[in-house]
């Protein structure tokens, strides 16, 4: 009795460092519909992942074509007269295109196009030109959102999976986008 605890002992000691080391979690087969604010997978199937000095690289050589998906809370249309609306303001990796919520799991048609639209407008009609897919940190908003570029038949995308955050971490320049009109505004 006191061997097989003994070994189990032992298997735990060997077996427990390289468990916990697993913390990423995997690709899923489709996308992500829920908790988008959670760690993202290390990879992404067909596509590049980029660290920051990458991202930098790529922005400073003018390289590729950098693509914000965070979400963006849109107006009301039933705001009562005289209501004062401000937007978020939203600071992005300089000359960036932002597409706001079309990193979502599931895209109604309508986004569904405008993304398509904004990709290849960005892409200058060109399904082999880089495109940088981003968000924040833990988003995995930009997971999907390279993954369904990848879908559409661009075959030079990059995934920056720190976003923002990581491009404010580096004390990298930003600078205030407006987001590219949604279909319904």
């Amino acid at each position: 009795m006191r061997r097989r605890v003994a070994a189990a002992l032992v298997a735990a000691i060997l077996v427990g460092p390289a468990l916990a080391q697993q913390h990423d979690p995997f690709e899923p087969e489709g996308y992500r519909a829920d908790n988008y604010r959670a760690p993202v997978p290390a990879t992404l199937t067909g596509a590049r992942v980029l660290t920051t000095a990458e991202a930098e690289a790529i922005w400073r050589a003018k390289s590729g074509a950098f693509i914000d998906v965070l979400p963006r809370v849109p107006k009301p249309k039933n705001l009562p007269e005289g209501t004062v609306w401000r937007d978020m303001p939203r600071k992005n990796i300089p000359g960036s295109t932002w597409l706001p919520d079309t990193g979502y799991g599931v895209l109604p048609p309508a986004m569904d196009d405008y993304f398509q639209r904004g990709l290849a407008h960005a892409a200058r009609g060109d399904k082999a030109a880089l495109l940088v897919i981003y968000c924040l940190a833990d988003c995995w908003m930009s997971w999907n959102a390279a993954k369904r570029a990848l879908s559409y038949g661009y075959a030079n995308v990059a995934w920056y999976p720190d976003g923002t955050d990581g491009w404010e971490r580096a004390n990298l320049p930003s600078e205030e986008t407006p987001p590219q009109p949604r279909p319904d505004q």
